[in-house]
């Protein structure tokens, strides 16, 4: 080619860079397209899966375990405490506990079997044993005891119940053992280490095909629990569709390789540590590197020694880390992603710059969902989203996902009076988040509740934009910029009504996170005598080292970078807060108290914005009771 050519070519294909770094810029074509294309293969691959009955992921771990290839054979499946298992090694395990689980037990295929365990490997063993034979594992929150946990079994149906020897203590206690067998209509086997060692001797007979191959998408895989913080937890149908698709779009969307190692100390009764997890690393032919529980001292040294290059987290997982003294250690392991979801803003640069953190993948989903956002953020830009789309995404999947106008006293979808449809929020305007629904066919995406068709209905909208149609109602509250950000504002039912305005607990807790003496928070609304709407209430745990006379003494000035509506009338200091498995903060309790007839203990309040917090307690309570007080 002659220079005058080259010139030719090299002069048209500078200004069609410059073209597409313009549109990029401002459509995110680039960015869409890792996400369009592993929705678009991750569809294609379920599909695939189907049709020729091999959904069950028990074949992933078979198809590994049996390759001809040693490296792949051979490779580390498991690693926990020391210890590891290759896929082969698990293949084998998994093979015993199968045949244990139906020549011991009985269990047959689309049997539901309950499973109260807290991480260990046994976990995984029994969980794929079941699979492998075609049942149902219903995972239980190991905390659960008394009544809650009756709740549980009996709502999963289960007639067998499988419980770890580390939380048996729950299940022996009398009249929770009397309840949970029910006149001798479910077996409860403690599973401890003479069971283990038992099952270990028992030969591996794989069960035939025709055990796992009716599975169809909708079809149930496992049932995991709501965290119940508003009332009794409901078992949610997690299909193989879910499990499918979201675990083959995750991998493609994080590059999940075969070298990584997949960190998670997250409790795997939950979704996102057994399905987005587990389930995720098994598909792209990972190392699943599990922590018994999580712990702030021991989790960066777990990450060191496993080798771990992603390390999973849920909620207020990486503040918790962030409260551990500094370290010349904090750098030193070797992830290159941490993926979870519920990074507050307000801790989410220091935990990348303090642990040297590449990237952030933090996504938007639920366990009853049908559809998520999702967000890998690298440098500076979009810090606090919890998802991203560009011009592609909104074209192709944009029109089954809306943000709508709530009606605050109702907290329901706000209806224009004049069409009776829903009203959509314009960029940047808060609402609930909905996804579209096959009106014909509900259950094709959305397998609600198991058992619980009320609870089901509840979660299903009609007729929101045109007549017939069928909305899934998360019960968030999100907003979108014009930079195709999407941000998490609040739980509806966590948002109150305070002086005719709306308070988003969530971005009053991001505030009082900046406050460095205090170590967490949960905001919530209280119901006080002679007024309207609720007040702001904060329940804060200090630092180490701080007092509360230090804290309110900087408080107003922190509560500045507040509307004054949305400043917390009331400060309550306790020395911990009530969670999920999942670092998830439990209010109930905490709004059931509020801070009735000046009872509870150190509590502050500031009658006047901007005007300090002073001690509260009897005779405030009165005087707001004798309307002596307007706040």
């Amino acid at each position: 080619m002659s220079a005058s050519a080259s010139q030719l070519l090299l002069g048209a294909a500078l200004p069609a860079a410059a073209a597409f770094a313009y549109l990029d810029a401002k459509y995110l074509l680039v960015h869409d397209y890792f996400l369009i294309y592993p929705v678009a293969a991750s569809t294609i691959a379920m599909h695939m899966k189907q049709r020729s009955g091999r959904l069950n992921t028990f074949y992933r771990l078979e198809e590994r375990a049996l390759d001809s290839n040693p490296a792949v054979r051979d490779k580390a499946f498991l690693v926990y405490q020391g210890q590891e298992w290759s896929y082969k090694a698990a293949y084998e395990i998994v093979l015993k506990y199968a045949t244990w689980l139906k020549e011991r037990h009985g269990v047959k295929r689309k049997e539901i079997v309950a499973m109260d365990f807290t991480n260990k490997p046994e976990f995984l063993w029994l969980w794929f044993g079941l699979w492998a034979l075609g049942a149902t594992p219903a995972f239980l929150n190991y905390n659960l005891e008394g009544e809650r946990l009756v709740h549980c079994v009996k709502a999963s149906t289960a007639s067998l119940l499988l419980v770890d020897e580390e939380v048996a203590a729950a299940v022996r206690e009398p009249t929770t053992k009397e309840a949970l067998e029910d006149g001798g209509k479910r077996r409860v086997v403690i599973f401890d280490a003479h069971t283990a060692a038992g099952v270990a001797t028992w030969r591996g007979e794989r069960p035939p095909d025709e055990e796992r191959s009716y599975a169809l998408l909708p079809d149930p895989a496992i049932l995991i629990y709501t965290s119940g913080t508003t009332g009794m937890p409901k078992p949610a149908v997690v299909s193989w569709h879910k499990i499918n698709h979201s675990t083959g779009f995750t991998m493609r969307w994080m590059g999940m390789k075969k070298s990584d190692r997949f960190y998670t100390s997250m409790p795997l009764y939950h979704t996102s540590a057994a399905v987005l997890g587990v389930n995720t690393a098994l598909l792209a032919g990972a190392t699943v590197c599990l922590g018994h529980k999580f712990s702030i001292k021991r989790t960066i040294g777990e990450l060191r020694d496993t080798k771990a290059t992603i390390f999973q987290y849920v909620g207020e997982t990486c503040r918790y880390l962030l409260t551990a003294p500094p370290s010349p250690d904090d750098t030193n392991h070797n992830v290159r992603i941490a993926f979870g979801n519920g990074l507050r803003p307000d801790v989410w640069r220091e935990f990348k710059q303090r642990f040297g953190i590449p990237a952030i993948a933090e996504f938007y989903a639920s366990t009853e969902g049908m559809s998520g956002s999702w967000h890998l953020q690298t440098g500076e830009f979009g810090i606090g989203a919890i998802g991203k789309n560009g011009a592609l995404t909104n074209l192709i999947l944009g029109s089954g996902t809306k943000i709508v106008k709530l009606d605050y006293d109702t907290e329901l979808p706000y209806r224009d009076p004049k069409t009776g449809f829903v009203v959509e929020c314009p960029a940047g305007e808060p609402g609930e988040l909905m996804w579209k629904l096959d009106a014909n066919d509900i259950k094709a995406r959305f397998q609600g509740y198991f058992g619980n068709e009320k609870a089901s209905d509840s979660k299903v909208l009609r007729d929101c934009f045109v007549k017939g149609d069928a909305w899934f109602r998360t019960g968030d509250l999100q907003r979108r910029d014009k930079d195709g950000l999407w941000y998490f504002m609040d739980r509806i039912g966590d948002t109150f009504r305070w002086k005719s305005e709306n308070v988003s607990t969530a971005e009053v807790a991001s505030v009082l996170g900046t406050h460095p003496g205090i170590e967490e928070c949960a905001v919530y609304g209280i119901t006080l005598p002679q007024h309207d709407g609720k007040a702001g209430c904060a329940a804060i745990v200090l630092h180490n080292g701080w007092d509360i006379q230090r804290v309110i003494a900087g408080l107003d000035e922190t509560v500045k970078a507040l509307p004054k509506y949305a400043r917390p009338v009331f400060i309550r200091v306790v020395k911990e807060l009530e969670k999920t498995g999942n670092n998830k903060i439990v209010k109930r309790t905490l709004q059931d108290e509020g801070v009735t007839e000046g009872t509870i203990e150190d509590v502050w309040w500031c009658p006047v914005p901007g005007q300090g917090y002073v001690k509260f307690g009897p005779e405030d309570w009165r005087s707001l009771g004798k309307g002596g007080v307007k706040l």
